[in-house]
């Protein structure tokens, strides 16, 4: 069986069709979808409509997934697979999410630019959401995608980013904190999107928009000339053309590399309309600052 890519943005992400996930993929077809996430970082099956276990049949025929979810009130979960994480505003009873409740609260975060798990020292490698079931108008999901070093413009040599090198150490309890801030008094302090230089296509697991406790330069990674310098604020993966949102269909399985991009979900009436979103995550082979540094490749 042979993929059939539709490619949606100039840059990244392409559409997937001539697959049928019902059916586990065998060895062949993922390496094809593996050499697929190499090219494009972000895939979108469209028409999946299947069950928890073939989601999770899926993720498995990938790699080893992940065997703990990030979330809070971990004994009011509704699924069965506890590597399966509930990325919804559903209740155990079916009901919403009550506007005061601290899984929709935790969830908000999600409304900030982040990559999966960025914050365990092996961090997460495909992340794979299914959309059960969407809001007529928002909850979209933006994307974006690194340049090779996060310091250089497009068009700019790499060589010339002052961002490469560095590794932000962030914390996940931290992060709703710093949402009611945005929402509130404003943001204060630094965000990791600053300081989380060295997040590259190439491989390394990204820590963004997280507060910072600490950056360094990292012996083996750090460019000559870069000295630990401060990144720039905001950096090259804001810019527009390193941005993509999807707009959800029911059954859409979007998957995306979290070692080469970042994504946040859009606002949405969450107290109105149920959205109802399963995310299977396979973890990276190894913690990020053990893993080897792939050699730049030729434009």
């Amino acid at each position: 069986m042979t993929l059939q890519l539709t490619p949606l943005h100039p840059l990244f992400v392409a559409e997937v069709r001539g697959i049928d996930l019902r059916q586990t993929p065998g060895p062949e077809l993922c390496a094809e979808i593996d050499r697929a996430m190499d090219r494009y970082a972000v895939l979108v099956f469209p028409g999946q409509e299947i069950t928890d276990d073939q989601q999770m049949a899926f993720g498995e025929a990938l790699g080893p997934l992940e065997q703990t979810r990030g979330v809070v009130d971990v004994h009011k979960q509704r699924l069965a697979h506890r590597q399966m994480a509930d990325i919804s505003n559903i209740d155990l009873d079916g009901k919403l999410l009550a506007a005061d409740d601290r899984r929709r609260m935790f969830n908000l975060g999600n409304q900030l630019w982040h990559s999966d798990s960025s914050f365990k020292s092996t961090p997460a490698k495909y992340s794979m959401l299914l959309g059960r079931s969407i809001p007529p108008e928002g909850g979209e999901t933006g994307i974006r995608r690194y340049a090779r070093r996060l310091g250089c413009a497009a068009g700019e040599d790499e060589d010339q980013g002052q961002g490469s090198g560095l590794r932000a150490q962030p914390d996940l309890l931290a992060r709703p904190a710093r949402l009611q801030r945005i929402h509130g008094a404003g943001a204060a302090g630094l965000r990791a999107g600053a300081a989380a230089a060295g997040a590259l296509a190439s491989g390394l697991g990204p820590a963004f928009d997280l507060p910072v406790l600490a950056y360094r330069p990292h012996p083996r990674l750090a460019d000559a000339g870069s000295h630990g310098a401060d990144p720039p604020i905001g950096g090259i993966a804001t810019q527009r053309p390193f941005v993509h949102t999807h707009h959800w269909r029911q059954w859409d399985l979007v998957m995306w590399d979290n070692r080469a991009t970042m994504h946040r979900a859009r606002p949405y009436e969450d107290q109105t309309y149920p959205r109802d979103m399963r995310r299977v995550t396979l973890t990276d082979v190894a913690p990020t600052l053990e893993q080897p540094v792939p050699e730049r490749q030729a434009a």
